[in-house]
């Protein structure tokens, strides 16, 4: 709820429910602006910990790269997240849409993954499937997302994994669309549904948690 002052007797008060404006007391202001602060300083803020996270691999099928925006950089990203991950020793699965019309995921990807192992789905959200439930259950509540295309898969396995009770993460360098106003679309609903939004560098640096190690060592080689 947003306050608007207007003069010296009262407030306007933009209430969502309403199709107006309602004219509002300094004395019914004050009681609602200690109700939302109170809400504000219930939020839970989190640290993404490896131990707790897990990665989807949505899509980066032969078929559908080639008509993505930004493809070399969606590659690029993508690969560069997925090696990190490995390094890290996050757990990934990859996933393929109709993989008979629409062929495997790029070399590209199961290279950086270190896998060729998929699952094979029909249903636009990766999370309807079996094994993609078990798989990120015995991790933990963080699931990193990364793939194609933003609006459709992307999107549908996020909320599904938010209503589901898991932390989505979109790795946002790492997904694309065909039309960009589509991705942008996309990453406005996710965060309206409460997911979490972040880029490779970011995530991986986040995963890694200290200098001075091996593992810092090889992420910073990684992203240079």
């Amino acid at each position: 709820m947003d306050f608007l002052r207007c003069s010296r007797e009262g407030y306007i008060i933009a209430n969502g429910r309403a199709k107006g404006f309602v004219l509002a007391t300094p004395k019914e202001v004050r009681y609602h602006v200690r109700k939302k602060w109170k809400f504000i300083k219930r939020r839970r803020f989190m640290r993404i910990r490896k131990e707790d996270t897990s990665c989807l691999v949505i899509d980066y099928q032969e078929r559908l790269m080639p008509v993505m925006a930004d493809r070399e950089e969606l590659i690029a990203n993508s690969a560069r997240l997925l090696k990190g991950l490995k390094i890290l020793e996050i757990p990934m699965a990859i996933t393929g849409q109709y993989t008979k019309g629409l062929g495997l995921n790029v070399k590209e990807i199961f290279e950086a993954a270190g896998t060729e192992e998929y699952f094979d789905k029909m249903t636009f959200s990766s999370y309807e499937l079996p094994e993609v439930q078990d798989a990120v259950k015995s991790r933990g509540k963080n699931v990193i997302l990364c793939g194609i295309e933003a609006h459709v898969c992307v999107l549908q396995t996020a909320i599904d994994l938010k209503d589901a009770g898991y932390q989505p993460i979109l790795v946002t360098d790492c997904i694309s669309s065909r039309k960009k106003s589509d991705k942008e679309v996309a990453f406005i609903r996710a965060q309206q549904e409460g997911i979490l939004l972040t880029t490779s560098e970011a995530i991986l640096f986040e995963l890694t948690r200290a200098a001075g190690t091996d593992t810092f060592k090889q992420i910073s080689k990684l992203v240079k």
